[in-house]
């Protein structure tokens, strides 16, 4: 059965160095929810991405995301896709020994709603996700092996 990790709002994804790429909907989403004009927001929050194709968000000194707020993300509702999807639909070897996330075996069907969810994404999309990554069938069942612990 495949894992589903139920995020516990630790915030440690909030805290780890690396870029957190927007797009221009995720940019304008936030701006409204802050209550900002666009250009006020992009010369605030974001930075050229390391590979100066698009934007990203900054991070403090400490390399904490800009819109941590204590254990709280300030833009909660209206966060980009990248967080939503973390660690669900993306992750990186030993993400668990920081992240408290709580992995869950849960039957195929729910584990697809569960990350869809999660993560806002239609459930379609995630088995789409999921078969890009080679870990699906091609009817979109679970493809053994090849799915991660």
């Amino acid at each position: 059965m495949p894992v589903y990790y139920d995020c516990q709002r630790c915030t440690a994804c909030c805290r780890w160095p690396g870029q957190v790429r927007v797009t221009e909907e995720e940019i304008r989403r936030m701006a409204a929810f802050l209550g900002m004009d666009e250009s006020a927001f992009i010369q605030r929050y974001c930075r050229l991405a390391a590979n100066r194709y698009g934007l990203a968000l900054m991070e403090r000194e400490d390399g904490a995301c800009v819109f941590l707020d204590g254990r709280d993300c300030r833009v909660q509702p209206v966060k980009p896709q990248q967080c939503r999807d973390f660690p669900n639909l993306w992750r990186f070897d030993g993400f668990e020994t920081r992240c408290r996330a709580r992995p869950v075996s849960l039957p195929w069907d729910a584990y697809v709603q569960a990350v869809a969810r999660a993560t806002g994404r239609d459930p379609e999309e995630v088995r789409q996700i999921l078969r890009a990554r080679g870990m699906t069938d091609k009817t979109g069942e679970p493809a053994g092996s090849k799915f991660p612990p």
